[in-house]
C-alpha cells in the first residue's frame, strides 16, 4: 500500500498532544510496517524554515514530501488525518483520527462562530472519512451521541506511552534528578500538574485545594505546574495571589522530556484535574515512572486511570483535597497506587497503537 500521513501538527519543536500522537505512530509504523510505503506530508510555506519534519531516515519506506505549493501528495491507497484537518478530496481512502469533542462538551471554552465553524467541519468528517479512530471509548461516544454515523465506521485506537523515556527511576537516579530539579527551582516535596493553562484543565481546582492543604499544615512543599499558557491565565495569577501562596506554585512552561520524567519519579502525588480530555497522554506518562495519580472521574481520565488513580469530581474541592490527602498521609495506599500505575501504564504501548491503526488502514483495501 501507498499510505499518506498529514505531518502538519509535527513540523515544530514544541509538540501538542497531537504532535506526540504523530510522531510516535510514524515511528512505531516505521518499526513494525516495513511492507508498506508511508508517504510523510509536510503542507508548509517556502520559506518557512522553522517548520521541518522529524528525521525518520533509519526507515527506507517512510518518505519525506515537503509540499510548498499544496500540490497534494498525489494517488495513494490511504491518506490518514492524525486530527480533523481540511480533508479537501484526498486521491485514496480517507481516515481521521478524532481526539476529543471538547467544542461541545465543553462548549464555555469557545466562542460561537468557533463552535459553528467546527461543528460545519466535523460534519464534513463524517460524512467524508472511510474510517474514523477514536483514541478513547468516551470519544467515540460523544461523536455518535453528536452526530448520525454508523457505528462500522468508527474504531477506537488507545494511545501509547514511550517506555524509553517514561519509566520508574532508581535509586542513583533519583537522587540525580532531585540535584537537576533543584537548578529549575523545584525542591521536595512537591505536587505535580502537567497540562496547558485554561480553564478546562482545573488548574483553579488544584490550586484551591492546594491551598487548602497549606492552610491546614497537611502539605507544606511546592505545587510545580508544568504546561504552556493557554487563556485566562490572568484569573490564574489573580487566584494565586488570592489564596496567598505566590511563593508555593512553581510555574516551569513547557520542558524536555527528561525533566518531565524527573518530576514524575519524584512528585509526590500527580494531580491530573481536568474538566475534560479526550485521553489524557499526562496520565499515562504518569503512570509509567511510577507516580500516585489523583484525577478527574469524568470523560477519559476515568477511562484511562482505571482502578489504579484516585479518582474524584473535579468540581468537588474538598473531594479533591481529601484525596490528595490520603496519598500524602497512607504511605502503604500510595505505593499501592504507585504499584498499580506501572502495570496500568504497560497495556499502552505506541506499538500497539501502531499495528491497531495498520489494521485499520488494511480493512479498509
Amino acid at each position: 500500500m501507498r499510505i499518506a500521513v498529514n505531518c502538519r501538527s509535527i513540523l515544530l519543536n514544541h509538540q501538542t498532544g497531537i504532535g506526540r500522537y504523530t510522531y510516535h505512530l510514524l515511528d512505531s509504523l516505521g518499526k513494525i510496517d516495513a511492507a508498506n510505503t508511508y508517504i510523510l506530508h509536510a503542507p508548509k510555506p517556502l520559506f518557512s524554515f522553522k517548520r521541518q519534519l522529524p528525521d525518520f531516515s533509519k526507515y527506507k519506506n517512510l518518505k519525506p514530501y515537503n509540499d510548498y505549493f499544496k500540490a497534494g501528495v498525489g494517488a495513494c491507497d490511504v491518506y490518514h488525518f492524525p486530527c480533523p484537518d481540511l480533508i479537501g478530496a484526498p486521491k485514496g481512502k480517507c481516515v481521521v483520527t478524532i481526539h476529543d469533542l471538547i467544542y461541545k462538551t465543553y462548549p464555555q471554552g469557545h466562542t460561537p462562530q468557533a463552535i459553528e465553524q467546527t461543528d460545519t467541519h466535523m460534519k464534513e468528517i463524517v460524512l467524508k472519512a472511510d474510517r474514523i479512530i477514536c483514541v478513547s471509548e468516551n470519544t467515540r461516544r460523544d461523536l455518535h451521541s453528536s452526530f448520525k454515523i454508523s457505528p462500522e465506521k468508527t474504531t477506537v485506537v488507545y494511545n501509547g506511552v514511550d517506555h524509553h523515556l517514561f519509566y520508574p527511576f532508581s535509586k542513583d537516579e533519583r537522587i540525580k534528578a532531585a540535584s537537576q530539579l533543584a537548578e529549575l527551582g523545584v525542591k521536595a516535596p512537591f505536587i505535580l500538574y502537567v497540562g496547558t493553562i485554561e480553564p478546562r484543565k482545573n488548574l483553579q481546582g488544584l490550586l484551591e485545594s492546594f491551598a487548602a492543604l497549606k492552610e491546614r499544615n497537611i502539605f507544606q512543599g511546592q505545587l510545580v505546574v508544568v504546561g504552556m499558557k493557554g487563556w485566562m491565565v490572568e484569573n490564574t495569577a489573580s487566584l494565586i495571589k488570592q489564596l496567598g501562596i505566590e511563593e508555593d506554585v512553581i510555574f516551569l512552561g513547557f520542558i524536555n522530556d527528561a525533566h518531565l520524567c524527573q518530576l514524575y519519579n519524584m512528585t509526590e502525588v500527580f494531580v491530573f484535574p481536568s474538566f475534560y480530555e479526550g485521553f489524557g497522554f499526562p496520565i499515562l506518562e504518569a503512570f509509567a515512572c511510577g507516580a500516585a495519580v489523583v484525577t478527574s472521574n469524568t470523560s477519559s481520565c476515568a477511562e484511562i486511570a482505571s482502578s489504579t488513580a484516585l479518582t474524584v469530581d473535579p468540581k468537588d474541592i474538598q473531594a479533591m483535597s481529601g484525596a490528595i490527602e490520603k496519598v500524602l498521609k497512607d504511605k502503604e495506599f500510595k505505593a499501592s497506587l504507585q504499584q498499580a500505575g506501572i502495570k496500568r501504564a504497560r497495556e499502552f504501548s505506541f506499538e500497539k497503537m501502531a499495528q491497531a491503526t495498520l489494521n485499520v488502514y488494511q480493512g479498509l483495501l
